[in-house]
């Protein structure tokens, strides 16, 4: 009687085995509203601030605190949140991300006084932060490779499209001037991602590091590896580009460099509005071309599109009145500049950031490179018109785009092509560049 054989075992689970579709498509649902809450919370001061500063009081001072306020809560929570998703797991992180940004909202509608909304606005600086670095490395480690980039690029289409629905919410309560409510909307997707967070799943990645080594390991320095150097390398860069070629300048400030162009002023919620609408648009435009095209040629395409536009928008700046065409030129390289962000390097920054780290270093890479993204964010923020009042309109849209162009260089000489690769992949890619 010949011997019966025994069935292989099993081989080990990989770390980048997704869970089951339908608990994936949940949890990119209800993960991503972070995405949502990060761009609203971002956008909604816009126009709360043109009603709450009489009702508050505020000076010139207090309102440049309140907006700041977001930014620099942004830049502790971006590198703060890394730890306790690496020692409760992600899906815990998600659930405090998701109350954080619920306290921050409840305090921003209720507040009486400056200080009450000051404190407000860095508790949701603190969720903000902590979502830009969370739900992108959540969605990279439970998505299947072919479909990564689709994934991560659902929570910049929820940021682009928060934005757009806080400055869609500022113009329903303008006639009213209702800031409260204006805040009062965020809790809905922020109740909403707070119970939806209970029921996802924990990412295999982390669940299979917490097997693989004892409890009381301590995490491998962040720069112990040749590719966690060179993930740091490209991260903290495009980090440094995204927020140094300009978006948050032509975000925040649209109106004002309309007006300097010689464009009527109209409506500031108005322009916000068609700012926001090509934003949306032209991000999910980038969802087929990510895992399709690839990063590395968005990237330089989108960088390219971005530095022609704002050399053409810087040539037409200046202290003459451009006249008609001018006046156009404006208003397309504009346009087209936002266009060319959003296709590339608006969502390929956070996929790559979410990619490219081991994964015993991954949320604290993640981090580090979402702090730098919201330090460069508040100092463009902080020092766009000054500069521009100091030294020419002209000559801070040239200097973007000269920072544009340099990335070119810096990407096709240094940033790998990740699609359709493990993210064991990518770090052996990494490793022997």
């Amino acid at each position: 009687m010949a011997p019966q054989l025994r069935p292989a075992p099993a081989p080990p689970a990989s770390p980048d085995l997704p869970p089951p579709p339908g608990r994936t498509a949940l949890a990119t649902g209800v993960v991503a509203l972070g995405g949502l809450l990060f761009g609203f919370d971002t956008g909604v001061i816009s126009g709360a601030l043109l009603f709450l500063k009489d009702q508050l009081a505020l000076n010139s001072f207090q309102e440049g605190a309140v907006i700041s306020a977001l930014l620099l809560g942004a830049a502790v929570g971006a590198l703060a949140g890394a730890r306790p998703a690496d020692r409760f797991g992600r899906r815990k992180a998600l659930i405090g991300i998701a109350a954080t940004f619920t306290v921050g909202l409840l305090l921003a509608t209720s507040a009486p006084d400056f200080p009450t909304l000051l404190a407000a606005r860095a508790v949701l600086g603190l969720a903000v932060g902590s979502a830009s670095t969370i739900v992108p490395l959540y969605l990279a480690e439970i998505a299947p490779p072919r479909l990564r980039g689709r994934m991560i690029t659902v929570n910049q289409i929820l940021l682009t499209v928060g934005i757009l629905v806080s400055y869609l919410v500022n113009l329903a309560f303008a006639d009213e001037g209702d800031w409260r409510a204006m805040f009062a909307v965020g809790l809905v997707p922020s109740v909403a991602m707070l119970i939806g967070t209970f029921l996802v799943p924990e990412t295999p990645a982390w669940l299979d590091g917490r097997t693989s080594r004892p409890r009381a390991a301590r995490p491998a320095p962040l720069l112990g590896a040749p590719g966690a150097r060179a993930a740091l390398l490209i991260g903290v860069t495009l980090a440094a580009v995204q927020q140094f070629g300009g978006i948050n300048s032509i975000i925040y400030y649209a109106p004002s460099i309309m007006a300097r162009a010689g464009l009527p002023a109209g409506s500031s919620i108005g322009y916000s509005v068609a700012i926001g609408t090509v934003n949306v648009l032209l991000t999910v435009a980038a969802i087929p071309l990510i895992d399709r095209v690839g990063r590395r040629p968005l990237l330089l395409c989108s960088l390219a599109g971005m530095a022609v536009s704002l050399a053409a928008l810087g040539s037409v700046l200046g202290p003459a009145h451009p006249g008609p065409v001018g006046d156009a030129v404006a208003l397309v390289a504009m346009t087209s500049y936002v266009g060319a962000f959003a296709i590339g390097l608006g969502p390929v920054f956070w996929i790559l950031a979410a990619e490219i780290f081991p994964p015993e270093s991954r949320a604290r890479g993640t981090g580090l490179c979402a702090l730098v993204n919201w330090a460069a964010n508040f100092v463009v923020g902080q020092a766009f018109l000054p500069t521009a009042d100091a030294i020419g309109e002209r000559w801070v849209f040239w200097f973007f785009a000269a920072v544009s162009l340099g990335a070119v260089v810096f990407v096709a000489r240094r940033v790998p092509e990740t699609k359709n690769r493990s993210l064991d992949e990518i770090q052996h890619a990494l490793s022997t560049r």
